[in-house]
């Protein structure tokens, strides 16, 4: 049976009653306490209330960044993870049609049935070697979980399957959020270099592997870096943990976003014509492996970032316990944004991809010849290595853009164990992004 998502907060149907947090509820405390309590009359001491996993996270680098910013009058911003256009309005009319329609209640935990059959769908067309679970509790086949956004489901599966003792491999440079899971989740962090062309491939990965290595996080087309995997690389990744009996979770956030060859269209085996092992375009790992947790979602395609909504495939088992998660966590998904997630299966955003590529092309232009910089194929970032002849670090670099020029920009040290990049995003008006490209060359000057 599907999992139903949580009535409320309250305790209704057990037979213990809502606990008591007004003032008669306090008074009876310091009764029972008495004046000689150690914390009697004392201001409450906070710090001593955080977690440990929370003191573990550190968001001083990027804040930097946005106390910068917050003194500009007029930024030129290069820093926005997200699409400078709007929804489409077939999928804002789905959403308030959805209002409208009164299906603003809980949907179950797993997503709605008209949402999961259409991913199922697209999973049949590009993994054609994947077979649905056969029933609830299974250990065969692949099971499927709506969620709040790609990193809602990050969170689920970092949650799912490491802790304590355990060891999580993730690239070097890679998203911010990630290694701030892992410490949340109780587990290590290992991360594997891949400068300077930031793929992470089976030969670098394979030195860092143990006993206690439980999943590698990989993302293609990257953030920070745009770049792209080949389908060689793909391949070699799946079959090594497969191996080695570790997860794969592939992050695809950015799939949509490949400009360099066609994108696989997963019809048929490695091989054969449309599977160039040297393709430019988009290929999944979990082409080549059943025992990959594929991550997707509708916050980059389609411009959703603030709508929430994203889905997990992969082993039954995993997003079992993932579902069982999210059920006591998220509950679920924004009802109506699901029914409008299905109208966002059949938009087409080929308009929008190829601006995007337009805008890439640009940003090689201008800064190939004066910056270090590995070609992004995908997404909408470029990760540009500062002028060793300047003599600064990418941070000293950043604050320098932001303060003399006003200039947005990331530094790497936020994604990675580096300070010598930092992180431009293209995803923005063009004449800001040329208004930024002009900064970088007179900076590049000296």
């Amino acid at each position: 049976m599907p999992q139903a998502a949580m009535p409320d907060r309250l305790g209704h149907g057990t037979n213990r009653p809502p606990p008591r947090c007004g003032r008669g509820s306090a008074r009876a405390l310091l009764l029972i306490q008495g004046p000689s309590h150690p914390t009697a009359g004392r201001p409450l001491d906070y710090h001593r209330l955080i977690a440990a996993r929370a003191l573990g996270i550190d968001a001083s680098g990027i804040r930097r960044v946005f106390d910068l910013a917050s003194q500009l009058e007029d930024p030129v911003n290069l820093s926005i993870g997200q699409p400078d256009f709007e929804v489409p309005e077939p999928i804002r009319r789905a959403a308030v049609d959805a209002i409208n329609a009164g299906r603003n209640s809980y949907t179950v935990t797993q997503g709605i049935e008209e949402l999961r059959r259409r991913i199922a769908a697209q999973v049949a067309g590009e993994f054609p070697r994947w077979q649905p679970a056969s029933g609830e509790g299974t250990a065969d086949g692949y099971q499927c979980l709506v969620t709040s956004g790609v990193s809602g489901a990050l969170l689920l599966a970092i949650l799912a399957c490491a802790g304590p003792g355990d060891e999580v491999i993730m690239p070097d440079p890679a998203f911010v959020m990630y290694r701030h899971l892992v410490t949340l989740a109780g587990a290590t962090a290992v991360h594997v270099d891949t400068y300077p062309d930031f793929q992470l491939t089976a030969s670098r990965i394979e030195p860092y592997l143990s006993e206690r290595t439980r999943l590698v996080l990989f993302n293609s087309p990257s953030n920070p870096t745009g770049v792209v995997a080949g389908a060689g690389h793909c391949r070699e990744l799946a079959e090594l943990c497969d191996r080695c009996g570790v997860l794969l979770v592939s992050d695809e956030i950015y799939d949509a976003f490949c400009f360099d060859g066609e994108a696989d269209p997963g019809g048929g085996e490695a091989g054969v014509p449309g599977a160039d092992e040297t393709a430019g375009g988009f290929v999944s790992p979990a082409r080549y492996s059943e025992n990959v947790l594929v991550l997707r979602g509708f916050s980059k395609t389609y411009a959703m970032t603030g709508w929430r909504l994203g889905y997990a495939v992969g082993p039954a088992p995993i997003v079992s316990e993932m579902t069982k998660l999210q059920q006591y966590t998220f509950v679920c998904a924004p009802s109506m944004v699901q029914v409008a997630g299905v109208t966002a299966m059949k938009v087409d955003m080929s308009e929008h991809i190829a601006a995007y590529r337009r805008k890439r092309d640009r940003v090689v232009e201008a800064l190939g010849g004066m910056y270090e910089l590995t070609r992004p194929g995908g997404a909408f970032y470029a990760f540009v290595k500062v002028p060793e002849p300047l003599g600064l670090t990418a941070t000293a670099f950043v604050e320098k853009a932001i303060t003399e020029h006003g200039l947005l920009i990331i530094p790497g040290h936020v994604f990675s164990l580096r300070d010598t990049h930092f992180r431009l995003s293209y995803a923005c008006p063009d004449a800001t992004l040329e208004r930024g490209l002009g900064i970088l060359e007179h900076l590049a000057r000296g």
